[in-house]
């Protein structure tokens, strides 16, 4: 097979808050040449690096807001994060969890610092990933996910030089727990000073990664340093990380989903009317209630 390379490396734009809780990077498609096509079927990321938050009686957050059309994917590293949504799903995660909310036909939700964590305040570090969905599969029933750290599948590198953690897809013939509407891999990769990985995505994935502590290279030549993003070319299948540090990254990768795209605000459709029709009935109350 042919060695997948490094299309370009990016350094994240400047930092702005979402809601008061969030204090993000938005990497897709915020970033030069990282549209919602090209990275298909991630269509969003936005990246809290590591940021203190002091104590707060009040949780600080994301008020109630709607969604429909795709999937939200948080990931926590640092700090706990509460959800809830219209559609009864909802739960705290914590250090190493993933909540995977699917809006499709729609939903309401709010999304706030666990209210103990709050109140002592610390560090926060997260990823939040958009995940579009298939035409057919974009007005289906909503549904929400709890993935905890320990219910993630694992590979564990020889020597005890790490870890890869699969939240979806899988890796070295290991499942992870997350149901997916199209094939797509996303794995935390935890590895020590001096370890090596070896990857391999269909040509045709869209592939990407992101460093979250440490740093790496990709076949032995392009570094990525801390919060950069790294992104893959469409051709070869094979490549390998290696790190000379305690190295945090998260890899993903996915089969396009081909068609157009009509995105604005919380809606991702594929026409003008469709989100004209969400915005329709997110007004008419179609999309339940949630109490702020």
């Amino acid at each position: 097979m042919a060695t997948k390379k490094i299309e370009k490396v990016i350094t994240p734009a400047g930092k702005h808050f979402v809601g008061d809780g969030f204090n993000v990077h938005n990497i897709i498609p915020g970033s030069q040449g990282l549209s919602m096509q090209r990275l298909s079927p991630f269509i969003m990321m936005d990246y809290n690096a590591p940021f203190y938050f002091p104590p707060s009686d009040t949780p600080k957050g994301v008020g109630v807001h709607p969604h429909r059309g795709f999937e939200t994917v948080t990931i926590a590293y640092k700090g706990k994060i509460e959800h809830h949504d219209s559609s009864g799903g909802g739960g705290i995660i914590e250090d190493g969890d993933v909540q995977w909310m699917t809006a499709a036909s729609g939903v309401l939700h709010k999304e706030f610092h666990e209210r103990e964590w709050s109140k002592k305040g610390g560090i926060f570090q997260m990823v939040q990933l958009w995940v579009n969905l298939p035409a057919k599969d974009k007005m289906s029933e909503p549904k929400y996910q709890a993935i905890t750290n320990r219910s993630m599948g694992r590979v564990m590198l020889e020597n005890n030089m790490g870890e890869v953690e699969i939240v979806a897809g899988e890796y070295q013939g290991i499942k992870g727990p997350a149901s997916t509407f199209t094939p797509l891999h996303l794995y935390n990769i935890k590895i020590k000073q001096g370890a090596k990985v070896d990857l391999s995505f269909p040509a045709a994935y869209n592939t990407a990664l992101l460093v979250l502590e440490g740093s790496l290279k990709v076949n032995d030549k392009d570094k990525v340093p801390t919060n950069n993003f790294a992104l893959f070319e469409n051709r070869g299948e094979e490549f390998s990380i290696t790190t000379k540090e305690d190295t945090v990254a998260l890899l993903l990768s996915g089969e396009p989903i081909n068609g157009p795209i009509a995105a604005h605000g919380p809606f991702v459709m594929n026409t003008k009317q469709e989100l004209m029709q969400a915005f329709n009935d997110f007004n008419e109350g179609k999309f339940g209630y949630l109490e702020d």
